[in-house]
């Protein structure tokens, strides 16, 4: 007896549920921007920041998939309110190095912290290998997210320059 349609059936259910996942991710991302007064763009930035401490401007435009100059104009923003500093790369003075500000970064934490508990929960009544699985699935989930924004930026250079 062959578990083909139910193995069709289930990973037609994982899609489905791995859609929907974003799109409440996107919907969610949305309401705490407009909470705080921010872009989704702004909000993504911050995020990257948090993560990863600093960047250049040129790290973070190909991070968000923005243009350097809408990073500009979202950095000035951001500096201007307070959430980033920006100080010239002392080893290449046409690069700008972007830091978020901590005290600020907490701000842009607390509308997450119910979700992130109640996540936690979540999480804990996983086993190891289950969790391992996840994290495995995410890891290569952001391998093909960054493979395809390659892809489209590759497809737009071409159209651009035919």
């Amino acid at each position: 007896m062959s578990h083909e349609p139910d193995r069709a059936a289930a990973i037609a259910h994982l899609m489905r549920a791995g859609r929907e996942t974003s799109r409440l991710s996107t919907v969610f991302r949305y309401a705490v921007a407009e909470r705080l007064g921010l872009t989704v763009s702004d909000l993504e930035c911050l995020d990257h920041l948090a993560d990863v401490g600093s960047a250049t401007a040129g790290q973070i435009a190909e991070r968000t998939n923005l243009t350097t100059g809408a990073v500009t104009s979202m950095l000035r923003r951001l500096q201007q309110a307070g959430y980033v500093t920006a100080e010239r790369d002392p080893a290449d003075r046409r690069r700008v190095i972007v830091t978020p500000r901590p005290e600020r970064i907490a701000e842009i934490e607390r509308p997450y912290e119910r979700f992130a508990e109640r996540a936690r929960r979540l999480i804990e009544g996983y086993r190891v290998e289950e969790v391992r699985l996840l994290v495995r699935h995410y890891d290569r989930m952001q391998a093909m997210y960054l493979a395809e924004l390659d892809h489209l930026r590759d497809d737009d250079t071409a159209q651009r320059s035919a």
